[in-house]
């Protein structure tokens, strides 16, 4: 019993001393000068299936950011029948800013999404220096592309990435958002994605800017047509070909509200078992893993004795002490680090479940589409 209350704590306890400090939360957009002499060109490509509620605000956003050089907007209209393209329109106004066009059903071996960036990428041509890849339902402070443009120009990244502030109001909203962000940065350790020597890459994408000449060289979005986990497949490819950076922001934010737990049970398991690459055996050492990080040291912590009892109340502490950055970022009440373990065991049931949904057929499901690629 010693021994399975000591592992838990000896883990949360390696991963608060010796996982690049991802729990900190430090590796923000700040400290950027946004001045150059020359100022490259830029295209936004924006993918959008029926983003009615969102693409307004969204597009308003990118027509008012105040770039200095040459800025233009491709909206690939991916098969909308909400209007989608007409309100982009409008929300553009007299800008000629904005060109929209009709994405095509993507073939097989492509997701959605990265059929319809291409379809982007093929109208934008040779005349941008950088892509800007944001999401339909991402708006942007008017700044937000000139801080990218110059982090990238100064420090010679190919890929710079804005993790958005995503929308958390309602109370599964508040549970398990700040919890998203929390578990991807303990996948992808911010500050070692943006080690050159370290082999780990991750983006977020709702908002990449991407020099074109080496999207090109890593062999462009055919290169990770099928990734269902697209950004972080962006972020391997491109970081094979030059430095890269993935940052927290509070200069983009997510237009969608994620709703109540059914939804954002729905968004984590849409990705999870991707994660794991469909692997059966993967699947079950996460789901072991789980139980032992988040089920074990509250049991303990509750009905155990002693020792035992002791290392489980300081693992569930350690853990509680490993969320309240994020919690600080997201503005929330430091009292939810003490419900991590019941967050955690929701993100398990979620990613059991995506596995289920890709023995169903049904895995990678995004707006009536089958996205996952199916086991060899």
């Amino acid at each position: 019993m010693i021994v399975l209350a000591l592992l838990p704590l000896a883990i949360w306890i390696g991963l608060l001393l010796f996982r690049d400090g991802f729990w900190l939360a430090r590796d923000t957009d700040g400290g950027v000068a946004p001045t150059l002499a020359v100022w490259p060109a830029v295209t936004a490509i924006v993918p959008a299936r029926d983003e009615a509620d969102v693409i307004g605000r969204a597009m308003a956003s990118l027509i008012a950011q105040d770039y200095p050089g040459a800025f233009r907007i491709i909206l690939v209209d991916d098969g909308s029948r909400d209007g989608t393209g007409a309100i982009a329109r409008r929300a553009a106004g007299a800008s000629d800013r904005l060109t929209v066009i009709d994405g095509a059903a993507p073939p097989a071996g492509w997701t959605g999404k990265l059929w319809a960036m291409r379809g982007g990428v093929a109208q934008a041509g040779d005349a941008p220096a950088y892509l800007w890849f944001t999401d339909a339902d991402i708006a942007h402070a008017p700044d937000t592309l000139r801080s990218l443009v110059a982090r990238s120009e100064q420090r010679g990244l190919v890929l710079d990435s804005l993790m958005a502030e995503l929308r958390c109001d309602s109370v599964a909203e508040k549970a398990l958002i700040p919890a998203f962000v929390f578990f991807f940065q303990m996948l992808y350790p911010f500050a070692r994605v943006n080690r050159p020597g370290a082999e780990m890459a991750a983006a977020a994408g709702g908002c990449m800017l991407v020099r074109r000449d080496a999207l090109a060289r890593a062999g462009g979005l055919a290169a990770i047509a099928d990734a269902i986990i697209d950004d972080c497949a962006m972020g391997a490819a491109m970081k094979a070909q030059g430095p890269i950076r993935l940052s927290l922001t509070r200069r983009s934010v997510s237009l969608r509200p994620y709703g109540g737990w059914s939804e954002i049970i729905a968004m984590i398991s849409r990705s999870a078992y991707a994660q794991l690459d469909y692997a059966p055996l993967l699947l079950a050492g996460t789901l072991a893993g789980l139980a032992l990080l988040y089920i074990v040291p509250p049991a303990l912590a509750l009905f155990g004795h002693g020792g035992a009892q002791l290392a489980g109340a300081l693992a569930w502490l350690a853990m509680a002490i490993c969320f309240q950055p994020m919690l600080r970022f997201y503005r929330r009440s430091p009292l939810w680090g003490v419900a991590l373990p019941a967050i955690g065991v929701v993100y398990g049931a979620a990613t059991a479940l995506s596995a289920w949904q890709h023995g169903r057929g049904r895995g990678g499901m995004w707006k009536g589409r089958a996205q996952a690629r199916m086991q060899r």
